[in-house]
């Protein structure tokens, strides 16, 4: 049985179109499609499940998938770090093609990567293609560099809370409406069918390989990551002018934004610019001395901690999570706000035999199971879970969303959020306990929270939110 890995998101569209064309014959693929598990009337013993695409070419090179189709951008992000694993890439298909570049803040008057140590005693880089940036900065021989891991929209870093960003490329205008300069290209990337190499070496792929051939033709193969330096800009900007009694927000984009923007809404704050009908990256508030960014809610707690933040509004879940892997960090929980209430449950596939985290640690025990692997976005409160139960050698497989289609095939169990429980009802997936509760929260830099400078400013903003939650 061949085993296909399809991908969930941006690429979906395209790729259910060109499996279309060649007649896979799919039972519920397309661009709206939810489903995890796909059968092909062409294929039918093909087994083919749905993934992010950030994790097919983890699953392919680990052998638990045999064929994936990704992006190039998440094959070289693997191969940065684990340059001998086993897979490899078999075709370019065509689609979904984007550059992803390294920029600069304009007011660093940084205009070429090769400026960077000149300018900077340590160059801050932040990405979610932590190991592209880490070959980045080696290309360039930076002599102190750090990298702050996110989950995306990295182009609202710089420069405050980051010298460089390794992100998509956009246009010129766009480029300058962030503040930025671009000072390498890192890699042209664009959906690929990729293979796990030992797989490659005993199964016959031919009859899918023809079914694509001629929608594909003969696209023009793609360049592994290169980064090249872009030749020296101009204009650059004066730098920002900030004080160190600044205080600086971070407000949630994604599911949040909705509900934090209505809460902001009857504050006395005045804030303009953080609504879903026209965002702002940038929004602004009536309180001179504090200025706001839009991140995502997943980072906000490495942030906080790093002191590129004073205070945001993240979820207690985002924030449990790296205090169980950062036990002493600074950041904290300032205040309660009730709002985007989910459960962290624990979760067996279909048919598991468990019914409860009990009968689970009975398998371990017993030896009818003799490793958990527990899939989850929350890795760290999945490791803690696991170890407080004491599910012995278990190993947990991190994942970036879609995490429901790990079961039961790729996963034992899954540390999954949820509110009403539909979306894995949906999947015939069965809760076996409740891990813990969440809501959404403001958290804080202890160091910024005492630091006379901000205390008046970060009280204010406090304030203000906790009444228009009363």
């Amino acid at each position: 049985m061949v085993k296909l890995a399809l991908p969930k998101g941006k690429l979906q569209k395209d790729t259910a179109a060109l499996l279309d064309k060649a007649g896979f014959g799919l039972d519920d693929y397309n661009e709206r499609s939810r489903s995890y598990r796909l059968k092909s009337s062409r294929f039918p013993d093909m087994f083919i499940k749905v993934f992010r695409e950030r994790d097919i070419p983890i699953q392919v090179a680990i052998g638990n998938y045999d064929l994936g189709i990704c992006g190039l951008d998440w094959m070289g992000e693997l191969m940065a770090k684990y340059p001998a694993s086993d897979v490899i890439k078999l075709k370019d298909l065509g689609y979904g093609g984007f550059d992803l570049c390294a920029v600069a803040g304009r007011s660093s008057g940084v205009t070429s990567a090769r400026q960077l140590n000149g300018c900077f005693d340590k160059v801050r880089i932040v990405s979610e293609y932590q190991n592209i940036a880490e070959a980045f900065a080696l290309k360039y021989r930076l002599r102190r560099f750090s990298i702050l891991p996110i989950l995306g929209a990295g182009e609202v870093y710089p420069p405050e809370s980051a010298d460089v960003a390794i992100i998509p490329k956009m246009t010129a205008r766009k480029l300058a409406s962030f503040g930025l300069t671009p000072i390498a290209d890192i890699i042209t990337c664009g959906a690929c069918l990729i293979a796990n190499k030992r797989t490659l070496s005993r199964i016959n792929f031919s009859d899918i390989l023809t079914s694509l051939q001629p929608f594909i033709g003969d696209v023009p193969v793609a360049e592994e990551m290169r980064i090249e330096e872009k030749p020296a800009g101009k204009g650059a900007m004066p730098c920002v002018e900030s004080s160190d009694g600044d205080v600086r927000l971070a407000l949630p984009d994604g599911h949040l934004m909705k509900t934090t923007a209505e809460l902001l809404s009857r504050t006395a704050l005045g804030i303009e610019g953080y609504s879903d009908d026209a965002p702002a990256h940038r929004p602004t508030v009536d309180i001179p001395g504090v200025s706001i960014k839009m991140i995502r809610p997943q980072d906000m707690p490495l942030q906080v901690a790093n002191g590129n933040f004073d205070l945001a509004i993240t979820g207690e879940d985002w924030l449990s999570d790296h205090l169980y892997r950062f036990p002493s960090s600074p950041a904290r929980k300032v205040l309660k706000l009730g709002f985007a209430k989910v459960k962290i449950v624990a979760v067996v596939g279909p048919g598991f035999p468990a019914d409860s985290i009990g009968d689970l640690r009975d398998m371990v025990r017993s030896g009818e199971l003799r490793s958990v692997r527990v899939a989850s976005e929350y890795v760290n409160l999945a490791d803690k879970y696991a170890r407080d139960n004491r599910l012995g050698g278990c190993r947990v497989i991190p994942t970036w969303g879609a995490s429901e289609a790990f079961l039961p095939e790729d996963a034992d169990l899954l540390i999954e959020n949820t509110e009403t429980g539909a979306t894995l009802r949906k999947n015939n997936l069965n809760i076996i306990d409740t891990v813990c509760e969440s809501t959404s929260c403001i958290i804080g830099n202890s160091d910024a929270l005492s630091d006379p400078r901000k205390k008046e400013r970060i009280g204010r903003l406090v304030k203000a939110i906790e009444d228009a939650i009363k």
